[in-house]
């Protein structure tokens, strides 16, 4: 009843501020991430006999703001995606069109993907107070890795997204099963920060 109940709220929402509804959602998931990857990586230290570090409420908002940015614009993309390749060809047919799907997937790998990565990393970078010159080479560490990563976890949960789930709720479901790619993200770029300040001193 509650998971209905917050389901008919996210409906009514989305229907009216849509944006709004969005940037909310992806923000509260990336902050989510965040939090856990920072008492994921303390509980490793501590585990090793390694420093604990205080938590860092500020890298969380970042992730948070970035969420805030992000989502709008990837509901823009499901849009632009679900109009460009309608799963169903013909009125009143059930039957979806594999081909169509396969290009929603792949159009989403090779365009949106290098471009949330780039904007990740450039985002994270300005919000961190970093440099241009630390800022390209963030991007040149992180981002071959990083892409490759993925495009061996990311095509699965979006043939599964475009398939099955309704187009208000393609971004909840990204941001959900994105709370560990988050994760992911929030520590490797924790580790190139630490390896920057490093260089700086």
């Amino acid at each position: 009843m509650a998971s209905l109940a917050i389901a008919r709220i996210y409906q009514h929402s989305f229907s009216t501020h849509p944006n709004f509804t969005l940037a909310i959602t992806g923000g509260s998931f990336n902050a989510l991430a965040d939090c856990i990857a920072q008492f994921s990586q303390n509980f490793v230290a501590n585990r090793k006999d390694e420093d604990q570090k205080p938590y860092d409420v500020i890298r969380t908002l970042r992730f948070f703001c970035f969420g805030c940015m992000i989502s709008p614009f990837l509901g823009r993309w499901n849009t632009i995606l679900e109009r460009r390749f309608p799963l169903r060809t013909l009125p009143n047919s059930t039957r979806v069109s594999v081909r169509a799907l396969s290009k929603r997937v792949a159009c989403d790998q090779i365009v949106m993907a290098p471009i949330g990565l780039t904007a990740f990393i450039m985002s994270m970078g300005l919000m961190e107070g970093r440099d241009p010159a630390q800022i390209r080479e963030k991007m040149q560490d992180l981002f071959a890795p990083t892409i490759l990563t993925n495009w061996k976890v990311w095509p699965l949960a979006q043939l599964v997204n475009f398939r099955y789930i309704p187009l208000p709720y393609r971004i909840p479901f990204q941001s959900t099963c994105g709370v560990f790619w988050t994760l992911y993200l929030s520590i490797i770029n924790s580790k190139e920060d630490e390896k920057l300040d490093a260089r700086k001193q």
